[in-house]
């Protein structure tokens, strides 16, 4: 990725769009936050890949996401579908829906309880957070990997990481993750950049997360609290090197 620059382009969650473009960017990455859809032809062409976050979704930025995949689809770059929200409302369920069925998406990513929605569980969301889910995370992913042919991201304290072959669990991080408000948007543009430079799209989601979140494991001994985390977390992942993530990715 840092020897390549992907352009990374963007239609994402108006609350994190300065993270996502700044996790991008130190990745290594070019960020594009580019939400007209008078020019997501145009983006397409320059584009390695394309990031959706229906995190503050309104009908017509929802149109503009289409009309943004349909040139991806097109032009045959993967397009990663962050579901943020959904089961909170009938509106980000409909429009998932629309998403998943009229564009081809390479990657849903959530997490459990928006999963266990778009996978069709009676669940809903507290806002954009995940409530508790029964189901084998597990199995819910690979089941709804096989039926939209795509890869299928379930973030949480174990990363689960599904596709229609099998499934990749990437156990890094920390809780203070979770106290970031961003950090799962985030996830999603990390996992834009990887798929944009390897094409088993299940090994550059579970290689994107580890190494995002081996760096929160770098960056919490060098914070206090959350705004000072987030910054330790910026510049532990552009400090980054292989024989760090090596040493310390768990992944099964």
């Amino acid at each position: 990725m840092r020897q390549r620059g992907p352009v990374v382009q963007h239609l994402t969650n108006w609350v994190t769009v300065y993270d996502c473009a700044q996790i991008v960017k130190t990745l290594g990455a070019s960020p594009v936050m580019a939400h007209a859809p008078e020019e997501a032809e145009d983006m397409a062409r320059i584009a390695s890949a394309l990031v959706l976050n229906i995190g503050t979704l309104t009908v017509d930025f929802v149109a503009a996401m289409k009309v943004a995949a349909r040139a991806a689809n097109e032009r045959g770059i993967p397009v990663v579908l962050d579901v943020c929200g959904a089961g909170a409302s009938s509106l980000r369920d409909a429009k998932v829906c629309e998403l998943l069925e009229q564009t081809r998406i390479a990657v849903i990513k959530g997490n459990a309880s928006e999963i266990a929605r778009v996978s069709g569980e009676n669940v809903r969301t507290q806002g954009v957070d995940s409530t508790p889910v029964a189901a084998d995370l597990r199995k819910l992913a690979q089941g709804l990997a096989a039926r939209r042919q795509a890869t299928v991201v379930v973030t949480g304290p174990v990363d689960v990481v599904a596709d229609a072959t099998g499934v990749t669990l990437v156990k890094n991080g920390d809780p203070m993750m979770a106290r970031v408000v961003g950090t799962g948007c985030m996830a999603a543009s990390v996992i834009g950049a990887f798929v944009a430079v390897e094409p088993d799209h299940r090994r550059a989601a579970a290689a994107g997360l580890a190494c995002y979140e081996v760096a929160a494991e770098l960056a919490v001994p060098k914070s206090s609290g959350p705004a000072s985390f987030k910054q330790a977390l910026v510049d532990c992942l552009y400090q980054l090197d292989r024989p760090t993530v090596e040493r310390l990715q768990r992944i099964e």
